[in-house]
């Protein structure tokens, strides 16, 4: 497994960590489930975990794959800084994840409004998230670019198609 390999293998778990928090956390105040709450945060402190691990394989899959034909410096540098923005928010996440587990664990007083202080966090986050998996995937997948036609990727598809046809005749 190369570092792009693996960067790629840890990338979608910060931004899978706070939905499924979003989730749990939603199900714990309607249902007014501590132990559901509990259960979100600690997703919540995943997702920042994950996001540690993202950032520590980024910049080496960005060194191999800057090198590589059609991979754009200005993209791989726009997610670059829409993911450092992104980890910064899912670290914050984390840390209030942890004092609002702590202070339901005790039963503070602040564990009446720390849901609610997480849950718009994790929204937050989950806005940053969109533009980074976003800009991510912009730089190795050209059709969810912005300026992306559908004709150019049909007509793509039809010098493919002919390419093949003149390649079976030339073999007949």
């Amino acid at each position: 497994m190369n570092n792009s390999h693996l960067h790629l293998v840890v990338n979608h778990l910060p931004i899978i960590f706070p939905i499924v928090g979003i989730i749990l956390l939603l199900i714990g105040i309607f249902t007014k489930s501590e132990v559901t709450k509990r259960n979100a945060y600690i997703i919540f402190i995943l997702g920042a975990i994950a996001s540690i691990l993202a950032m520590a394989t980024g910049e080496n899959a960005e060194d191999a794959i800057e090198k590589l034909q059609g991979v754009s410096k200005d993209l791989i540098h726009t997610h670059e800084e829409a993911a450092e923005l992104f980890a910064g928010f899912s670290y914050v996440l984390g840390g209030f994840s942890l004092i609002a587990l702590f202070s339901s664990w005790k039963n503070y007083s602040i564990s009446k409004f720390a849901p609610y202080v997480v849950g718009l966090l994790a929204i937050g986050t989950l806005f940053f998230a969109q533009k980074t998996g976003t800009s991510g995937g912009e730089i190795r997948h050209t059709e969810i670019r912005s300026g992306f036609s559908e004709n150019q990727n049909e007509n793509s598809g039809d010098s493919k198609k002919e390419d093949l046809e003149k390649s079976d005749k030339n073999h007949d």
